[in-house]
């Protein structure tokens, strides 16, 4: 027979003992040393990626403070080390800012919002990791457009406050209603304040039940003529002549014999009925950028196309926070044990592989757009306010998965002291990633 398990109440009052060794005020501090060089800590992360797009990555990073933050998740997770931690564990995302959650249609044409970025995600991490980097976002992306101090500090708390609330709403259900919750944007849109931002949800909401997600430029799309072929989109998207400059170091023996083993015998029954066409370069994100990334085009008999993505991964950024953390086997399969584990409705082809001639370690995903639209079409102040805390609301329902929603509900309690000093951190580092960023602009200029 197993013991019985603390209840609710029990693991509720731990999380408020909790208060005695690490206050929640205490968030509310930048601590620790902020002399690292950042430009330092973000170029070691490029001896490992293809040398020719290398430029593309630190022109993307130049162009803003937010764009910088995206790019500077190695930095963050530095600095993350030295603040206070509480004790609450979770899956961690490890790359939590505004851009890396995204809407998207389910096979039961539900349309979800959820995290949809895990390259960093780590397991056995303090929840208040991710809380940090998505506040963080919120100030430096309200500075970008320009809006006052105290707005800044009002949306980053509106996050926090967001996150607190929907986790104490979640520590009353069951860990089976847990684990089949989700956020279902039509629902969640109904509460925005903004009109213009719910009808914008509305116009999305339509066109995924019609023709799914506008796919962006950087969506692979079919040569128009001749044999099924991926179109090139450089410098995002693009085949490799065998004697170019740029094919050196070019990595493509992805072994896909070995990610088809590891799928499900249903899964494969369906990956069968394609069969793979052509194979491209796909630079992605900002961070990401200069990581062996590809994508594969596969075809029915029937000439039906599907994309996958076979995307390399590194070990995370967040093993900076504690060497116990660091994950020892395929960092492909950590990818795809996170996404399952914080996503309400993971991609069935999630698998792993790895080159083993080169050792690197990819995981692969159905390649489709999912994301809800870019900063500049949500970020007016009350439009963002409503972005932030759907952001904060989805980020706690992927923590409550893996964590403890009673332990860490009990800690950060019914008041708002939690939110508040996660807004003074909020605007703690967004005045560091400033310092950051420009030290970046000066040896890394935006293009004109």
């Amino acid at each position: 027979m197993t013991p019985s398990l603390p209840a609710r109440a029990e693991r509720h009052a731990k999380g408020e003992s909790l208060r005695k060794l690490t206050p929640r005020s205490a968030h509310g501090k930048l601590v620790g040393p902020m002399d690292r060089d950042s430009n330092a800590i973000i170029e070691a992360q490029n001896a490992s990626r293809l040398p020719a797009l290398i430029p593309l990555r630190a022109q993307l990073m130049a162009e803003s403070a937010f764009a910088f933050l995206r790019g500077a998740a190695a930095v963050m997770a530095q600095d993350l080390q030295w603040q206070p931690m509480v004790g609450a564990k979770a899956q961690a995302c490890g790359d939590c800012h505004l851009m890396n959650f995204g809407a998207f249609a389910t096979p039961e044409d539900n349309i979800l919002f959820d995290i949809n970025d895990f390259d960093e995600t780590l397991a056995g991490v303090d929840f208040t990791v991710d809380v940090k980097r998505l506040a963080a976002s919120v100030a430096v992306a309200a500075a970008d457009k320009g809006l006052a101090k105290e707005d800044r500090h009002a949306l980053a708390g509106a996050a926090a406050r967001a996150y607190r609330k929907r986790m104490a709403s979640l520590s009353h259900l069951s860990p089976l209603e847990i684990w089949h919750s989700q956020i279902d944007l039509e629902r969640e849109a109904r509460k925005f304040r903004n009109a213009a931002l719910r009808r914008k949800i509305a116009t999305l909401i339509a066109r995924a039940r019609g023709q799914g997600l506008d796919r962006d430029d950087n969506f692979p799309t079919l040569a128009e003529s001749g044999a099924p072929v991926i179109h090139d989109k450089a410098p995002r998207i693009f085949h490799f002549a065998a004697d170019s400059d740029a094919a050196k170091g070019f990595d493509p023996k992805v072994d896909l014999a070995a990610y088809r083993d590891r799928l499900t015998p249903a899964v494969r029954t369906l990956l069968d009925r394609y069969g793979l066409r052509d194979f491209v370069f796909k630079a992605v994100g900002v961070g990401s950028v200069g990581t062996y990334c590809y994508v594969g085009l596969y075809m029915s008999g029937d000439d039906e196309p599907m994309f996958l993505q076979m995307k390399e991964a590194h070990p995370s950024v967040l093993e900076a926070l504690d060497d116990r953390l660091a994950y020892g086997g395929n960092q492909g399969q950590r990818v795809v044990e996170g996404q399952r584990m914080m996503q309400a409705a993971s991609d069935i082809f999630l698998g792993w592989t790895e080159n083993k001639a080169s050792g690197r370690h990819y995981y692969v995903r159905l390649l489709k757009n999912r994301h809800l639209g870019g900063m500049s079409e949500i970020a007016e102040a009350e439009g963002l306010a409503d972005y932030a805390r759907l952001c904060g609301r989805t980020l706690a329902r992927a923590h409550a998965r893996s964590g403890d929603p009673a332990l860490m509900a009990g800690y950060m309690g019914d008041s708002e002291a939690f939110d508040e000093a996660i807004a003074d951190f909020a605007l703690a580092y967004e005045r560091q990633t400033v310092i950051d960023y420009e030290a970046w602009a000066r040896t890394h200029p935006p293009s004109p």
